[in-house]
């Protein structure tokens, strides 16, 4: 998916905070939640999102959803990652 069109789609979904976010090569976050819903666009790089024991892994293009207040943790890639993302 194109910027400008997930842009747009994030809008029309009703995703009133728009931010770019880049993370560090190898970087990780432990396990936490976020008192929002998030919907992001990899625009370059690769992070891996654990939910439970399931792990999957998003590269450039890809997008990515979760729930308000879901456990999650993270892993960013050997090059770093940079994601636009929509929070509501």
């Amino acid at each position: 998916m194109e910027r400008d069109e997930f842009i747009n789609a994030l809008k029309r979904e009703g995703y009133a905070e728009i931010a770019t976010v880049t993370r560090d090569a190898h970087g990780t976050v432990d396990d936490h939640v976020h008192p929002f819903e998030a919907k992001a666009l990899i625009l370059h790089g690769e992070l891996a999102i654990r939910i439970g024991t399931a792990e999957q892994v998003y590269g450039t293009g890809d997008v990515f959803h979760l729930q308000a207040d879901e456990s999650h943790s993270e892993r960013v890639g050997s090059e770093g990652v940079q994601y636009l993302v929509g929070r509501k």
